[in-house]
């Protein structure tokens, strides 16, 4: 979740991140300008990408707690916003 709209300009270039409409009213309001600060065809790591089966990664999450219940946790309250969004849709039209 993003607190603020710095958070959100942090990520520019990123595709396909959820931010919620105040702080996207907040940065179509203001005049400045936003660079993009990451391009996945510059990145670089000495990491090995980790491929995971689905099962295998339904048996880490589940080896995981926190990652297990803050998951089902962050899709609740998903859903929540998008009864509340789908709500203030309907009421304008």
């Amino acid at each position: 979740s993003f607190r603020n709209k710095e958070q959100v300009l942090e990520l520019a270039g990123c595709d396909l991140l959820t931010v919620s409409p105040n702080l996207l009213g907040e940065i179509q309001q203001s005049e400045n300008d936003v660079p993009q600060t990451l391009d996945a065809s510059k990145s670089s790591s000495d990491v090995p990408k980790t491929v995971l089966t689905e099962s295998e990664f339904r048996w880490r999450m589940c080896q995981d707690e926190c990652a297990h219940f803050k998951l089902a946790e962050g899709i609740r309250k998903f859903a929540i916003d998008l009864e509340k969004l789908q709500k203030q849709f309907e009421e304008k039209i």
